[in-house]
């Protein structure tokens, strides 16, 4: 399994006057609130747009590009993003009997109503986001708890993904990466999302394109990167991670071995 960088359960995110790009494992479901700004999320083909005020959730293990987007009129983007670990679920469904009751795959992301158990769900967290108190552990588990609680009162539908224990099951492998290989995560996190072992995921894929997935993976990139830059007009600088590359420096070597000349000089 991927090495996944540990999130905070409760997180308030502030940039100032400026958008953020980028992409992240959305590894447990997730319960927001736009304090300020806007925020564009893209999951799974579909975009989803939020604005100041908006509380959203997300579920869990999806790949997702976002873009956040201070006020027009000035001021930070500000937003808080409450994990919902599996440990905290299994605790509540054991304590008070919920289970799923079917499946409810095509539920990526809400945009949920607004409400006064939000509103003063997300005003108990205030005192906490300036930095001077600090939210213990304990507290903040029983934070999490209110805050699925809540959600199962207002969203009783979400009782079967929170209540969803299954691990990811066996899709279309080809499907799934011409659609995510853009996605900088590695082979681990592939074959987890498709529903496989490494070695299976490994082996899957060569069957269909003949080819390691690292192999195919830069392949698949450069191309894009090379279209991009050649027929877009766009700066290596703006491609290499529009593509899936992290590091510029080892976008300009592969793609100067894979074309002869380096990005720079398509243009």
């Amino acid at each position: 399994m991927q090495k996944v960088e540990k999130r905070p359960k409760i997180l308030y995110s502030c940039y100032a006057h400026k958008s953020s790009e980028g992409e992240q494992f959305i590894e447990s479901h997730n319960f927001g609130y736009l304090i300020s700004g806007v925020s564009e999320m893209f999951i799974a083909g579909q975009k989803f747009a939020f604005k100041s005020g908006d509380f959203r959730f997300f579920r869990r293990n999806q790949l997702a590009r976002y873009t956040k987007y201070p006020p027009v009129d000035g001021g930070d983007y500000q937003s808080i993003s409450i994990s919902i670990d599996q440990e905290t679920l299994r605790s509540i469904s054991e304590e008070f009997k919920l289970t799923m009751d079917h499946p409810a795959p095509e539920l990526n992301s809400m945009l949920l109503q607004p409400n006064v158990l939000f509103t003063n769900y997300i005003d108990s967290l205030q005192p906490y986001l300036d930095g001077v108190n600090e939210l213990n552990s304990m507290l903040t588990n029983l934070k999490v708890k209110e805050a699925v609680m809540i959600l199962l009162q207002t969203n009783p539908e979400l009782k079967n993904v929170l209540f969803d224990f299954t691990e990811p099951g066996k899709i279309d492998l080809e499907a799934y990466m011409n659609a995510h290989y853009k996605f900088n995560v590695d082979n681990n996190r592939f074959a987890y999302l498709t529903g496989r072992s490494l070695a299976t995921f490994k082996r899957d894929f060569e069957k269909i394109y003949n080819m390691s997935p690292n192999k195919w993976l830069q392949q698949k990139r450069l191309n894009d990167a090379y279209y991009l830059i050649k027929e877009k007009g766009w700066k290596s600088t703006d491609v290499y991670l529009e593509v899936g590359f992290k590091d510029l420096s080892h976008f300009s070597f592969a793609f100067k071995k894979a074309f002869g000349l380096a990005p720079s000089k398509l243009r």
